[in-house]
């Protein structure tokens, strides 16, 4: 299984590709479609990843206790 760091670069690489004016309209199709592909596969080990998080909050009493990570979504 390819780590989220490895994806991510794929996915960066495949921008780079696309960003250059003189890909063939197939090939930007093929790397679009493995874009989108990468963008899921990240934003699903995000989501896991975010749900193994928990964060340590500061009670009324002084004391901590751990609670759930609420991150800003991302649309």
């Amino acid at each position: 299984m390819e780590s989220f760091e490895d994806k991510l670069k794929k996915l960066e690489g495949i921008v780079q590709q696309m960003d250059k004016e003189d890909v063939p309209l197939e090939k930007a199709m093929s790397l679009y479609e493995e874009g989108v592909v990468l963008r899921t596969e990240l934003v699903k080990m995000l989501g896991e990843a975010e749900q193994k998080i928990e964060i340590l909050a500061k009670q009324s009493d002084g004391t901590m206790a751990a609670g759930p990570f609420e991150g800003e979504d991302e649309g």
